[in-house]
Formats: C-alpha cells, sequence, structure tokens
C-alpha cells in the first residue's frame, strides 16, 4: 500500500513539475501576430520546413567566411553573418555565426543588443577593446582588451561592442544562440528609426538640446534610409 502511495506521489509529482517547467517557445523575430484566418498567414516561428528526403549538402553549407568584409564605412566595421538566411539548415537548431572584420585605428563595432541570443566572441586578428554593460539600475561595464585567441561573452539582450583599438585589422568571429539572433544598433534605432520619435522624448532622455537631437535624427534617418 505504501508503494502505491509513493506512486502515487512520485506521478503528481512529476506532472507538477512538467506543468510548472512549460513555457512558450522562444520566439524567432520581433513578432508574430496572430490571424484567424490562416490564408493570410505567412510567417511561422521559425522558417517552414523542407521535406528532409529533399535536402541536400547545399543546405548545411556557406562559404566565403574566409574573405574581409569592407569595412570603409562610417564605424569602419563589417558584419558577415551566417544564419538561417544564409544556411537553411540551421532552421531550428539555435545557433548562428558572424564574422566581423575591423579597420584599424577606431573600427568599431557600435553598442548594440541581441534580442534573442548569447554570443560567443573569439578575436582571431587585431586588438579589441570589448564590454558589456548590465541592465538598470546597475549598469556595470564588463569590459576587456583581447588578443588573437582571446574569448570574451555577451549575455543575451546586453549592450556591447567591440572597437580596435590596434594600428592593424582585426578579425573575429562569434557564435550566437540563435538562428535568428535579431540585432538592434543604439545609435541608429534611437535616433533613425522609422517614424522618427519626438525630439522632446530624446531631448529629455538625453539631457540635450532639441537641436541637437534633430541634427542626429537627420544623420542616423539619411544613413537608415
Amino acid at each position: 500500500m505504501k508503494g502505491v502511495q509513493f506512486l502515487v506521489a512520485f506521478v503528481l509529482l512529476a506532472l507538477a513539475s512538467k506543468f510548472v517547467s512549460a513555457s512558450d517557445p522562444s520566439p524567432l523575430q520581433d513578432f508574430c501576430v496572430a490571424i484567424n484566418d490562416t490564408k493570410d498567414g505567412v510567417f511561422v516561428n521559425g522558417k517552414f520546413c523542407k521535406d528532409p528526403k529533399l535536402a541536400t549538402a547545399e543546405d548545411f553549407f556557406l562559404p566565403g567566411l574566409n574573405i574581409p568584409g569592407n569595412t570603409s564605412n562610417q564605424v569602419g566595421s563589417m558584419v558577415t553573418p551566417a544564419n538561417v538566411q544564409q544556411i537553411p539548415g540551421l532552421n531550428t537548431l539555435g545557433i548562428s555565426l558572424v564574422r566581423i572584420d575591423y579597420a584599424p585605428y577606431g573600427g568599431l563595432n557600435p553598442p548594440h543588443t541581441h534580442p534573442r541570443a548569447t554570443e560567443i566572441l573569439v578575436v582571431v586578428e587585431g586588438t579589441l577593446s570589448v564590454g558589456f554593460v548590465t541592465s538598470n539600475t546597475d549598469n556595470r561595464l564588463f569590459t576587456k582588451v583581447l588578443y588573437p585567441g582571446d574569448v570574451f561573452v555577451f549575455p543575451e539582450g546586453m549592450i556591447h561592442f567591440q572597437f580596435n583599438i590596434g594600428s592593424t585589422n582585426a578579425v573575429a568571429f562569434a557564435a550566437l544562440s540563435s538562428q535568428n539572433p535579431g540585432v538592434i544598433t543604439i545609435a541608429n534605432a534611437v535616433f533613425g528609426s522609422d517614424l522618427a520619435i519626438n525630439p522632446d522624448v530624446l531631448a529629455k532622455a538625453f539631457q540635450l538640446d532639441q537641436n541637437i537631437v534633430k541634427q542626429l535624427q537627420s544623420r542616423f534617418w539619411w544613413d537608415n534610409n
């Protein structure tokens, strides 16, 4: 009898644990608006799957990450992605990769976040100053100078950056814990949004003169569009 009671208690505990740990799947895009009529449905949380019998090696392959990215731009860096957009076989696997090239003397991957992924970065060439900032109210900066072979982790959602402090080109590779990690570059999102954020909001938030805010908005809106 005691054995039966123990078994019943164990089953109930297991069921309760299952219910407690249940959760919605992590989003793989910025949002997914529900609809009642499936004929208007375009997106799924991720991508539709090919019949496994039709899959080929090409679905899991991407050449070219040995080719340097063009850093001739305003921030002096270029990110070359290898996510589900470039490698269809990554769908549902929860991982992706980027190559990042940095120009000498200040090439910058500017402060940004990945809303859906933790990032682990390894430096292959050059010297990078990297860091991330924790959430409110601490806003602690964790920063380190990295050399070839050094690795640094940026937790999911944290604002982070990499800055080339050397006199030569720098190269890093980073793995991210999502097939579609997303990226929000802070300056571009705040000052270059479409539609523009009310300058009064940004002037108060950043404690800036409204004319400076408008100047920044005109510059970043032009860059983004």
